[in-house]
Order: C-alpha cells, then sequence, then structure tokens
C-alpha cells in the first residue's frame, strides 16, 4: 500500500523549506499552533509541516511511496510515536488512516508539500 514518509528531495525550491526529519520515516499531520493558522507562511512553520513518526522533528516535504506495511502496523509505529511525543496514542487509527487517506490519492514517488489542510504536489521520484 502506499504510505507517506520524510524525503530532502525537492528542498530548498520554496524559501520556508525545511528538513529535519530522517529519510523515509513515517509522517503525520499535526494541528497548526494559533500563529500559523494565522499566517502558514510565518516563522514557525507547523502549519506546512509533516511530522516525523520516528525523530519528532519536521519536514516541509513528503513522499508517497509503496510500503510492505500494513495498516495495523502503522496504527502500532503511530501509537507508539504518539505516546513517546506525549501525544495522546488513541490518536493512532486517525492519523494512520490520514496518512493513507492522502497517499492513496498520490501516484508513488509524488513528493507533496502542504499549507494548513491543502496539500500539493511539487514534484516526483519514479
Amino acid at each position: 500500500m502506499k504510505i507517506l514518509v520524510a524525503t530532502g528531495h525537492t528542498q530548498g525550491i520554496h524559501p520556508g523549506d525545511y528538513h529535519y526529519c530522517i529519510e523515509r520515516e513515517l509522517v503525520w499531520i499535526q494541528e497548526p499552533c494559533g500563529r500559523d493558522l494565522r499566517d502558514p507562511e510565518g516563522p514557525c512553520g507547523c502549519g506546512r509541516g509533516f511530522a516525523g513518526a520516528a525523530s519528532h522533528r519536521a519536514t516541509t516535504t513528503a513522499m508517497v511511496v509503496e510500503s510492505e506495511m500494513t495498516r495495523d502496523d502503522m496504527v502500532l509505529a503511530f501509537q507508539t510515536s504518539l505516546e513517546d511525543g506525549g501525544w495522546p496514542p488513541e490518536w493512532a487509527e486517525d492519523v494512520t488512516d490520514e496518512n493513507l487517506d492522502i497517499a492513496a490519492r498520490l501516484p508513488a514517488g509524488a513528493i507533496i508539500t502542504r499549507k494548513l489542510e491543502s496539500f500539493f504536489v511539487r514534484g516526483a521520484m519514479f
């Protein structure tokens, strides 16, 4: 199945890009802070980022990849990540389903960015 992972590909195209994740770690979309809800292009950047499940860091670029992971594998990974990061582990199913829903709409290799709840294809790695 297709999932979203962190990538550094296409970093630097936008002046607000950042990439502090581990390459190809699972990512999820955190609710942006109030400052970014008012100005997603502002200095915080959380409204443009994807959160890394392993590193607990963030990136502005994610890639759709084919994975051998099952939905259950992802739920377990996100439960662990959320708990380690101080978030409610019971969010794991919703976080997994959001990742899978976004990835399912795009071809493997697509590199995406986000602005709040909107997602944009920036490029592709085929």
